[in-house]
């Protein structure tokens, strides 16, 4: 690959926030590829993440992400997925300036609905998950918001009114486009309701994607 190839978008944001469900409906809009920095992980790694924090320890696994994060931002030109922990390391906020970032943000309730409170959630599997993730999403709020260039509030919404309310809060699309027409077959037009589904979930490489990291 070119070196000097940079993503058309980065997406950041906690778990449940459908940044690889998102991702993928936005590469397909803007025709090009998407890369999610959780499958490199697990492809270098050759293990689920949950395996990674188990064996490993949490150390070793953002040690690999920072690696891999840098090296994407890099050689990467589509829309690039982070991983809901890859702000916590301070050179990965300092790459990510210059790029055009956009925080998919998700309140509790839809977060917890989303994540499911699952186990193979490494983070999530203390034991009070829902504490833990109202910890995790209040710490790490400001550091979204610190490496983005607009934010985009996914609660209530499917993946195609996200990934449409991206497109026009980076300026891909004039924000007096009309709605799409709602298809009720298709999954990504159902917005997460107020009792409960996930949003839909792609196919993806074993492990990746399954912890709240």
């Amino acid at each position: 690959m070119s070196a000097d190839r940079r993503p058309v978008l980065v997406l950041v944001g906690p778990p449940g926030a459908g940044k690889t469900t998102v991702g993928r409906v936005l590469a397909r809009r803007l025709e090009v590829g998407f890369t999610d920095v959780d499958e490199l992980i697990v492809a270098r790694a050759g293990k689920a993440i949950a395996d990674m924090f188990l064996e490993d320890g949490e150390d070793a696994f953002r040690a690999l992400e920072r690696e891999v994060v840098a090296e994407a931002l890099t050689t990467v030109d589509g829309v690039l997925a982070l991983g809901g922990g890859s702000v916590l390391a301070p050179d990965t906020r300092e790459r990510l300036r210059g790029h055009r970032v956009v925080h998919l943000s998700v309140g509790l309730a839809d977060g917890i609905r989303r994540t499911g409170m699952s186990t193979a959630r490494p983070l999530l599997a203390g034991v009070n998950p829902r504490a833990t993730f109202k910890a995790l999403l209040d710490a790490r709020a400001p550091l979204y918001r610190e490496v983005a260039t607009a934010e985009v509030d996914t609660v209530r919404r499917s993946a195609n009114q996200v990934a449409r309310a991206v497109l026009v809060a980076i300026g891909e699309l004039p924000s007096d486009t009309p709605e799409e027409p709602v298809d009720p077959a298709d999954p990504l037009d159902r917005p997460t309701p107020h009792d409960g589904a996930l949003l839909p979930n792609p196919t993806v490489a074993p492990g990746a994607g399954t912890s709240c990291q």
